[in-house]
């Protein structure tokens, strides 16, 4: 296609996106769930139709910015309204508040009694448990919440804060596309995807947070700026804990900077919160880890599987052993492995990345958004289903018992795995040919 007939496309498909952006911010409740997720699947078509131009058209400076328009009018679209598939916002405002009073995040629960005089009407009855666990935030999201509510403790601001990490790290993927030779327009494939939408301006999950670290993180290591990727990976971890996995694709070998420089920013971000000491600064970890099955080992859908779908009696124990060897393997190989171009690093970060949700297997959907900004470098066809197929979990507002949860993991994992293992077999029988002729 050329760049005219890309842009008319790129125009009336964007026209379609902000549509269904404006009819489904007006969702309420469970009721409207299964309509909600009815304009997001319409919406992953049209989403998918631009990523597929953005990958297939040259580099256009035009195509990119009405992307970026659009990407920015999708946001603006939703940014205004309630909160609809989350509420975790409202504890980001609290433990904002709770540190401007000079009290560490991580000693209260907020319905005891210290924290009486900070309650009020418009964000205390809204925190999610608010009367049992203490937050579970790490300490560089929570210096973000306390930097951003000094501006102002409404949602809309806090949406608005994420939305703007979210275009730090939409620059950070444009610098790096460039510096590949990439089409820019490939980061639309970030920028579009309904999930970082409805996500970050809908929900305004700190995860945008992390992205950005991880974007950044990314270009720094393009750079070989060793230490400011450890700091920058470090920070990511300090937000949501789960980049730390994408350590040894970004080490290089037999270098102490990033390593040294990762460790040492990640004791930095904690010591101002040690005052409760070195357990409870984990917050409701513990809890949560209980709650969502961490430690029975309910969560995980491989072992869900093993043991309702093959009536397999495999100890949870069994099943860390069993990941821990597998992603310590592929560290190592990654570690030590010097072959490959210079997108190897990124291909590496995607591949242990994707392979620790699917042994990790979350409940929640914003947690596959970290996944996304690869797209724009490593175009993988499972990983565009997984990061769309994930919408599925809403469906738990609806029906949340074990059996139906293990059903809508099987709808996520199963394809992305037979798509994964399908792809990698075509390529090596591929390989195969070419070295045979």
């Amino acid at each position: 296609m050329t760049v005219k007939s890309t842009l008319s496309a790129v125009g009336v498909l964007g026209v379609a996106m902000l549509l269904l952006f404006r009819i489904a911010v007006h969702s309420k409740g469970v009721a409207d769930m299964p309509r909600f997720l009815e304009l997001v699947a319409l919406q992953s078509v049209i989403y998918l139709v631009v990523a597929w131009l953005s990958l297939r058209s040259s580099d256009s400076r035009s195509i990119l910015v009405l992307g970026l328009v659009f990407a920015a009018l999708f946001r603006l679209s939703i940014l205004f309204f309630p909160t609809y598939l989350s509420d975790d916002i409202y504890r980001y405002i609290w433990d904002g508040r709770v540190q401007a009073a000079g009290v560490n995040p991580y000693r209260y629960i907020p319905a005891e009694e210290p924290l009486a005089q900070l309650r009020d009407d418009k964000i205390y009855p809204y925190i999610n448990r608010r009367e049992s666990v203490r937050t579970i935030y790490p300490p560089v999201a929570q210096a973000t919440f306390l930097l951003v509510t000094r501006v102002s403790e409404s949602v809309t601001w806090m949406k608005a804060a994420m939305v703007g990490f979210e275009a730090i790290a939409i620059w950070a993927m444009v610098q790096l596309l460039s510096s590949f030779g990439f089409a820019r327009q490939r980061v639309l494939i970030y920028a579009w995807h309904p999930l970082v939408v409805w996500e970050f301006a809908g929900s305004g999950h700190a995860d945008a947070l992390a992205i950005a670290f991880i974007a950044l993180a990314l270009l720094a290591r393009r750079k070989e700026a060793e230490t400011l990727t450890g700091v920058l990976l470090a920070f990511a971890t300090c937000v949501k804990l789960f980049p730390i996995v994408l350590f040894p694709a970004l080490y290089i070998r037999r270098s102490w900077k990033m390593p040294l420089a990762f460790v040492a920013t990640l004791v930095i971000a904690y010591l101002p919160y040690l005052s409760v000491g070195p357990m409870r600064v984990l917050g409701s970890l513990p809890d949560y880890s209980s709650e969502q099955g961490l430690l029975t080992g309910r969560q995980y859908f491989l072992l869900a599987l093993a043991r309702q779908g093959l009536n397999a009696n495999v100890p949870t124990w069994a099943y860390f052993v069993f990941v821990a060897a597998v992603l310590g393997g592929l560290a190592l190989w990654m570690m030590w492995e010097r072959r490959g171009d210079d997108t190897r690093y990124l291909r590496n970060a995607l591949l242990i990345a994707s392979i620790f949700m699917v042994f990790q297997a979350p409940h929640f959907s914003w947690y596959f958004t970290w996944l996304i900004p690869f797209l724009c470098f490593i175009p993988s066809v499972p990983i565009f289903y997984l990061s769309l197929a994930n919408f599925v979990l809403y469906l738990t507002w609806l029906n949340d018992t074990p059996n139906r949860v293990l059903i809508y993991k099987a709808l996520i994992f199963g394809p992305f795995l037979v798509l994964g293992f399908s792809i990698h077999r075509l390529h090596r029988l591929h390989r195969s040919n070419e070295q045979s002729v």
